[in-house]
């Protein structure tokens, strides 16, 4: 078994599409900015994370035709450098709801929000202290 992708529903497709690509700097699959699907890629690892449109998937599943509300999901990316990339989303338009602070003594965190709520946590790991 692999895992494949963490895939969100989203109402906004391109809002969406376009935080993920624009402002997080992740690679688009295939360029389907309008939806109803694409798949995400960090620069390095295997990971991805996908977008999905919620209205489709309710044609199939009735049940996700609501509209969702509190925090659903929290998706995780981890950098080498979490205060020189918390600057570069920053002058593309992302606006940080927390951090970057530490987490842990072996770990700093930022936090922010896609168009549709879902929450983004940015990781950088420190070395063990010994």
């Amino acid at each position: 078994m692999e895992l494949a992708q963490v895939r969100l529903l989203v109402s906004d497709f391109a809002a969406c599409y376009r935080f993920y690509a624009e402002v997080l700097g992740l690679k688009p699959q295939s360029g389907a900015s309008e939806g109803p699907y694409e798949k995400f890629s960090p620069h390095a690892g295997s990971a991805g994370i996908a977008l999905q449109d919620r209205a489709m998937m309710a044609e199939v599943l009735g049940e996700l035709g609501d509209t969702a509300t509190g925090h659903r999901s929290l998706v995780v990316l981890r950098v080498d450098d979490l205060d020189a990339y918390c600057e570069q989303i920053a002058a593309r338009g992302a606006v940080l709801v927390h951090g970057p602070m530490p987490m842990t003594e072996r770990m700093r965190v930022a936090h922010l929000k896609d168009p549709e709520g879902n929450l983004v946590e940015l990781q950088e790991w420190l070395l063990l202290r010994t």
